[in-house]
């Protein structure tokens, strides 16, 4: 409306400022603006009125008797209300109302307390008549019955806040069930009866007595009856064990016994009485194949199939489960495990075993003993892996026949040892495989090498599977070797000191680690092909390799520390002239003679030639270069001096000749020392020529001497300058000529 206004202000004063105040005329026409407008608008209210009449009279109808019923409610509600309003005591009746909820919850607990006595009794009732129950199947049914009610977690009575009375209800329950197990456990085993000797069952449709002076049950109603109670396999246990030791081990491990079945049927009141023996035949069977044997386990079977558990599904499969897998264990101990074939050849002959076995657990599966997803195909399993069986016996085999040679083997005879290297054990000395000579070896390395060939032989015959078994054997009878040979008591010792054996042992390992090398080209190209790259020895060889090399320097080691010590007894050749210091040198260079000879007639019979001379030259050298420094560290010598010390150098190299000889290499049979083998010798052991020239200088002159270092002579034989100095000043008085000597040698260069 107040736009209205302000339209009608507008239209009126168009010309003049809005802010200008209106004049009289201006206000009588707005006036009149203002009563057209009214007067419009009410006739536009009743022409709606007059053309809507009746929807807006129902609706001012709907209006009044809302707002009368709304008065209507208020007045009744007032009424009510008034009462209680006017009364003085409230609270009573609030004490009533709660009252009255307490007597209700009481009463429904009480329904509810009756419901769980009532339940309680009933249960009680059922549990005394099943006990009282003489038929034990309506006694084994009503223990099945209430298992549920006081057993199952879902059940009544068996939550975590449970009365008192359903714990002793299921005590009683659970007698009752221990009770039923035990009778009928027992009605079981006497209808079901073992000869003491075993070999022999009997087996009565009913007990011909009751060891619990009750009257006893059919074996059928006794099986039945442990069905029902879920007890089937407690029942059946002892039978099931009993028959295994009286029955199944003496079908299975005995070659030559058949099964024999005799029923016996009802006469009067005793039951009707099936026999099963097994008794001996005068034919030997041999089981080849093993279907002899499986048939006469299906007999056995057969019989408790039919006679034991009546030809019913379940308790067959209960007997089964509580026996098949001591009898699958019985028969791959005393048939299946023996059959398995010592040759890799001879495999192919073992698929008449895999057929029958493969039929005998087919006939099984047919007859519901085992389950027919093959998750009980333990023999089946088995043939199956022959090949694995196989190669483990023969791996087994290899490392048993290794640890044999290795352990039985005489070491600690070192006569022994040296005879071998005779005509009569010359199948010992082999050549080596890589180089052009011999080596005597032990006949343990002989025979395990041997063993080695023989099995790397049947791997190339062998499929991809035993190949590799075979190969594995291999490395771990070579390996065995390198394990128990260094470590033996005996070996110990001798390894610890000069010996022969010492020298084989060298000479073992030496050869193993050749014949390793050689192994993978000897034999990689018959390998099955998948097996060429993982049939790997080399790795061997170099473990071998570098224990003949530690045994080999020890005993240098050894050998060279005996002789520093016989050296050391000559008290660094002083003052030989003196007979006491004299016999002392002289049993020095004998002991070293000695221990050298001894070397050489161990060494040169065992050890391979060019290893013994490169041995014997490691030895030789430290030996003359150390006798040669002290003689010369002699600070003086008398004349007499000088022959003795040049008496000992010649004793020492005439009583070495035979060494000397068996180092020199020559095409000649006969060996004898001349210039040409001194030359060799001196090559090869450079102290020794030093040596020698020691025993040519101790009876030269002094201009001689003074020559021999001028001319180069002797240091071509590794005297120095200050040796040769000290030399003459030890032998020669001071002189001119000494002195003019000496200078000459300091200014002649070496």
């Amino acid at each position: 409306m107040a736009d209205d206004v302000r339209e009608l202000l507008l239209s009126t004063t168009a010309d003049a400022d809005p802010s200008t105040p209106l004049s009289a005329p201006d206000l009588r026409l707005l006036i009149d603006h203002l009563r057209h407008r009214s007067d419009r608008l009410h006739a536009s209210a009743l022409s709606f009125a007059s053309s809507n009449r009746e929807p807006l009279a129902s609706a001012l109808l709907r209006a009044a008797s809302s707002a009368a019923s709304s008065a209507s409610l208020q007045s009744s509600l007032q009424s009510a209300l008034s009462p209680l309003s006017s009364s003085p005591d409230l609270s009573d009746l609030r004490s009533l109302s709660d009252r009255l909820v307490a007597a209700r919850r009481e009463l429904r607990e009480r329904q509810e307390h009756l419901a769980a006595a009532s339940s309680v009794a009933s249960l009680s009732a059922r549990l005394r008549a099943a006990r009282a129950s003489a038929n034990p199947l309506d006694a084994a049914a009503a223990a099945a019955e209430l298992k549920p009610l006081l057993v199952n977690p879902e059940g009544s009575g068996s939550g975590g806040d449970e009365p008192v009375v359903f714990g002793l209800l299921r005590g009683e329950w659970e007698q009752l069930v221990d009770e039923l197990q035990v009778g009928l456990s027992k009605n079981v085993e006497e209808c079901v009866e073992f000869a003491p000797e075993g070999g022999k069952v009997v087996v009565r449709a009913g007990p011909s007595g009751s060891s619990s002076g009750t009257p006893g049950v059919e074996l059928r109603v006794a099986l039945q009856a442990l069905e029902i109670i879920d007890s089937l396999d407690y029942g059946m246990a002892k039978v099931a064990d009993l028959m295994v030791k009286h029955v199944f081990i003496p079908a299975i491990s005995n070659i030559s016994v058949t099964v024999s079945v005799e029923v016996l049927e009802k006469s009067g009141s005793t039951y009707p009485v099936s026999v099963l023996s097994i008794v001996p035949s005068e034919e030997l069977q041999g089981y080849k194949d093993g279907s002899v044997l499986y048939s006469r386990v299906i007999d056995v079977i057969k019989f408790a199939r039919k006679f034991i558990c009546v030809e019913n599904i379940t308790w067959m499969q209960s007997f089964a489960k509580l026996t098949w897998s001591r009898i699958s264990d019985l028969v791959i101990t005393h048939f299946l495990s023996k059959a398995v074939p010592d040759e890799a050849s001879k495999l192919i002959e073992f698929q008449d075993v895999i057929r029958s076995t493969t039929e005998f657990e087919n006939t099984l599966r047919g007859m519901m003993f085992i389950s027919p997803d093959r998750k009980d195909g333990k023999l089946t399993q088995f043939v199956d892996d022959v090949e694995v069986h196989f190669a483990v016996r023969k791996r087994n085999e290899i490392l048993v026949k290794a640890r044999y040679i290795l352990v039985q083997y005489d070491y600690d005879n070192p006569l022994c040892l040296l005879l071998q290297a005779s005509d009569d054990h010359r199948d010992c000395v082999v050549d080596l495989l890589f180089q052009p000579e011999k080596c005597f070896i032990s006949k343990s390395a002989l025979h395990l090498m041997k063993l080695v060939h023989g099995a790397l032989k049947d791997a190339c015959l062998s499929s991809t599977r035993v190949a590799k078994e075979f190969c594995y054997a291999v490395r771990d009878a070579l390996l065995l070797y390198k394990a128990i040979v260094p470590v033996q008591v005996c070996l110990e010792k001798q390894l610890n000191s000069i010996s022969p054996v010492a020298a084989i042992i060298h000479n073992d390992f030496y050869h193993l680690s050749q014949e390793i090398l050689g192994l993978a080209f000897e034999y990689r190209a018959d390998f099955p092909s998948d097996q060429h790259k993982l049939v790997v020895f080399v790795d061997l060889a170099p473990i071998f390799s570098q224990m003949a090399n530690s045994i080999l320097r020890r005993q240098i080691q050894l050998a060279t520390a005996n002789l520093s010590e016989a050296i050391d007894g000559a008290d660094g050749f002083q003052n030989t002239h003196q007979s006491q210091h004299c016999e002392s040198a002289k049993f020095s260079i004998e002991q070293v003679v000695f221990i050298l000879e001894k070397i050489h007639i161990m060494w040169e019979s065992v050890l391979p030639r060019s290893i013994y001379r490169r041995s014997m030259f490691h030895v030789l050298g430290p030996v003359f270069a150390r006798i040669t420094k002290d003689m010369l560290l002699i600070d003086d010598m008398a004349a007499e001096e000088t022959l003795q010390l040049q008496g000992l150098i010649h004793l020492a190299l005439e009583n070495l000749s035979s060494l000397f000889l068996s180092l020199i290499e020559t095409d000649d049979d006969e060996k004898f020392l001349d210039h040409h083998t001194w030359v060799q010798l001196d090559e090869s052991i450079p102290s020794l020529k030093k040596f020698r020239k020691l025993a040519e200088l101790l009876d030269m002159s002094l201009k001689s001497i003074t020559a021999a270092w001028e001319n180069g002579e002797l240091a071509n034989c590794g005297f120095t300058s200050s040796e040769v100095r000290n030399f003459i000043k030890a032998i020669f008085a001071d002189s001119p000529l000494r002195k003019e000597c000496l200078g000459w040698i300091v200014a002649a260069p070496a």
